[in-house]
């Protein structure tokens, strides 16, 4: 059974499903204002590992909700700098969030709403009315807040001293800091230039937080739902705000678990938009770097711990996955005919290993070590000849099994069909070059490259060696 760490009691607590042995599953997805950076991938990366494991490690169907908010404070400031309508401008961000979780391998969720839907904006205002009947809203100046001192329950998630919390005070801001334990926004009254809906509670547009409660109880059904996740930065206020407007609304629990991921850090900051120090999934590629490598690198440390983002750890990270590459290609090269119950035995010790970590909160760090003990201990034993075919086969089984928790070799996989040539015969080439320049056989050298640039393969020198790239884009190590 998987033990997952549960922000709201600060413990690890056995996890299952409430009915039907159906994770339903909500994900607090992108702000559609800019394309999505590498810290926030990580968070979806992570998640997508959980969806997984809870999938092929533990046996549960999952209805996950992904959602896009593409009506806040920032998109509506975009679009108007764009010069573009809302829809338009936040349409570009979608698809490029999508393409980037393609190319990192994120499985297609369920349901991906936006907040802008017709169903979601109605489901908003049926909300804010059940609120308003149990008496946690009033109205200022045209818009509607919550009131957050009929909710005595305010601040569990976030463990927030109550005596900071500022009776009448009111923040507008979609995003604000910490500091800001105020009644919060929850339909915002008609400005001049930004986008109006009305159904029911006035003209207006919906608050940030609003836009998640109604569509996680719109699209998973009755609360409590199973788990609530996101970033270690939606803690507060945003999570808080959503319980308190869920039940609020429904007077019972949201959400039974909620998983957060800690920050991926570049040069001890948070990576951040607002901050201007973030990479995108293709600033990684134009850098030369496989996509699965940046996968690896995300689930090499713990989702709860923070993970320094450095281009030389991406670049162990690529040594890793190749290694794991070449173990399966010498598998696939085994001839031998025989069986040994050895091996299918430590194959099987394995395999108990790598679900074990996972199930102990989603421990990738502790899984892939498995993983690489067991590729030492396998390529010993296929340097002793104690390897057959036979158990090719269930050293094949027991590596697809992982990868479907992992997901790391099948995107590798893809990588390597979509290239022009085999990745291998591209690093065979290299190597090959590179000897003849050591043995300063130039033209030999400038033959290669040649060769290589003519089925649109490119090659880049440096003082730290040579990678590769496809004519045209960035991509190759």
């Amino acid at each position: 059974m998987m033990r997952l760490f549960n922000t709201l009691t600060r413990r690890e607590e056995d996890f299952a499903p409430l009915r039907d042995n159906t994770v339903r599953m909500y994900t607090c997805g992108l702000t559609v204002y800019n394309r999505g950076h590498i810290g926030n991938f990580r968070t979806f990366v992570c998640l997508d590992v959980l969806r997984r494991a809870l999938k092929y490690q533990c046996g549960h169907a999952v209805r996950q909700v992904m959602n896009f908010t593409d009506v806040d404070d920032r998109t509506i400031a975009g679009a108007q700098q764009a010069g573009v309508p809302l829809r338009e401008y936040t349409d570009r961000y979608v698809e490029a969030f999508l393409e980037d979780a393609a190319t990192l391998g994120l499985e297609p969720v369920e349901e991906t709403p936006r907040a802008t839907d017709d169903a979601n904006l109605r489901a908003m205002n049926d909300l804010i009315a059940s609120l308003a009947r149990n008496g946690h809203t009033y109205r200022s100046d045209g818009s509607i807040y919550f009131r957050i001192a009929t909710f005595p329950a305010y601040g569990a998630l976030a463990r927030l001293d109550h005596a900071g919390i500022q009776p009448g005070a009111r923040v507008d801001s979609d995003s604000y800091d910490k500091e800001d334990v105020r009644d919060f926004v929850l339909w915002k009254a008609t400005r001049a230039g930004e986008p109006t809906w009305d159904y029911g509670q006035g003209p207006g547009r919906p608050g940030w937080h609003l836009e998640c409660s109604a569509m996680a109880l719109r699209l998973l059904g009755e609360p409590p739902i199973d788990l609530h996740a996101g970033g270690v930065d939606l803690i507060f206020p945003h999570h808080e705000n959503e319980i308190a407007q869920s039940e609020g609304a429904t007077g019972r629990p949201f959400s039974r678990f909620w998983v957060h991921v800690e920050h991926l850090l570049l040069d001890e900051e948070k990576m951040s938009k607002s901050l201007g120090n973030v990479f995108t999934v293709p600033d990684v590629a134009r850098r030369g770097h496989h996509p699965s490598a940046l996968r690896y690198l995300f689930i090499s440390t713990h989702y709860r711990k923070q993970l320094k983002f450095s281009w030389a750890g991406l670049q162990q990270a690529e040594e890793a996955v190749q290694r794991l590459m070449d173990f399966l290609a010498r598998v696939e090269r085994v001839e031998g005919e025989d069986a040994h119950p050895e091996v299918q035995r430590r194959v099987a010790a394995g395999r108990a290993e790598f679900g074990a970590m996972i199930e102990e909160d989603l421990n990738t760090p502790g899984a892939l070590g498995v993983v690489f003990e067991l590729v030492r201990s396998l390529n010993s034993a296929i340097d002793a000849g104690q390897v057959g075919k036979p158990d090719a086969n269930v050293i094949r089984a027991a590596f697809d099994d992982i990868d479907r928790v992992l997901g790391i070799v099948a995107l590798r996989r893809q990588e390597d069909a979509a290239a022009a040539v085999p990745i291998d015969e591209i690093e065979r080439a290299i190597a090959e070059r590179a000897a003849a320049r050591r043995r300063r056989d130039f033209a030999a050298a400038d033959r290669i490259r040649r060769q290589l640039a003519d089925r649109g393969i490119v090659l880049e020198d440096s003082p730290t060696g040579t990678r590769w790239k496809l004519a045209g884009r960035g991509g190759g190590a």
